[in-house]
């Protein structure tokens, strides 16, 4: 069986050998790529992204020795170009994420959540309407536990206000859902509130 396995592993490298150099050069500038952004010498923002470009522009003038996989190497500059206005940011504030992966992963976490509460895939129009508020109680409660005495000191006027925003962003759903299930009698309503408003009084 070993025997077997290992002639099988042979004859794919045989088979493979005229990729691997193409293969080699292209995930090297890509591996390079990413021990540059990784930064573990703790250099400034100049400093990585004076290494980064060098790297990029080696890339783009030896781009087609990477045989087939030039195209690919072309697509991998064209995001890079497109991220560097704000890809250095992170080097320059102490303490910044260099990505967003924890606060994807903790919006996701959410919305995994709601799917298997609801088993929808797509988002609720309660979470359209009611967003913002949702998803920081969902973040805050999940970080610690909310007392009595948090909610105590809570602002209520800014928490009033909240709720008119939120109201005012429901009303236009309520409205449709009223002219769905009655046209005539929401668009007489409608006519009666007008001439209401037009006739002098």
């Amino acid at each position: 069986m070993l025997h077997r396995l290992r002639r099988l592993i042979t004859s794919g490298l045989d088979r493979t050998r005229d990729l691997w150099p193409e293969i080699r050069r292209a995930y090297g500038w890509v591996h390079a790529a990413a021990r540059i952004l990784k930064n573990e010498a703790g250099l400034g923002a100049a400093a990585v992204a004076r290494r980064f470009h060098g790297l990029i522009g080696a890339m783009a003038r030896h781009r087609a020795t990477a045989g087939r996989l030039a195209g690919a190497i072309g697509h991998f500059l064209k995001v890079a170009r497109s991220y560097r206005p704000g890809l250095f940011h992170c080097y320059r504030v102490p303490d910044l994420p260099r990505t967003n992966n924890d606060l994807e992963q903790l919006f996701g976490s959410h919305r995994h959540g709601a799917r298997r509460a609801r088993g929808r895939k797509t988002a609720s129009s309660a979470m359209v309407l009611r967003g913002p508020v949702r998803l920081l109680a969902a973040t805050a409660t999940r970080l610690h536990p909310v007392h009595q005495r948090d909610l105590a000191r809570a602002d209520r006027h800014a928490w009033c206000a909240l709720r008119q925003q939120l109201a005012a962003r429901r009303h236009p759903r309520v409205l449709g859902r009223r002219f769905r299930r009655d046209p005539a009698t929401y668009l007489q309503h409608l006519e009666t509130v007008l001439l209401q408003q037009t006739l002098p009084a």
